[in-house]
């Protein structure tokens, strides 16, 4: 399979969250869940993916509870960071 990478060798880290998300979508998306029909039965399957990880999955980084549940979190207890999300409407 062709490699679904986001930049090139000596940019800048900006990339690494989207590089870990398509070695993540390569090795454990793709070849489980597949053989795909189309596109759009790869996108809802990515979207699916998305939204376990978001809600449902529990890494044990930050304290085993949900991504979104522990980002909410953080902005109920930092009154500058939320702040700056209200203010940049790209960052929710």
């Amino acid at each position: 399979m062709q490699s679904l990478r986001v930049g090139s060798i000596g940019d800048s880290y900006d990339n690494a969250l989207a590089e870990a998300f398509n070695s993540l979508t390569e090795a454990e998306l793709i070849p489980k869940r597949g053989p795909w029909k189309g596109i759009a039965d790869l996108k809802i399957a990515i979207a699916e993916s998305v939204n376990w990880f978001n809600h449902r999955c529990l890494p044990g980084e930050i304290g085993l509870i949900p991504a979104a549940e522990h980002e909410d979190h953080f902005h109920r207890h930092n009154a500058a960071a939320t702040a700056v999300a209200v203010s940049v409407s790209s960052l929710r």
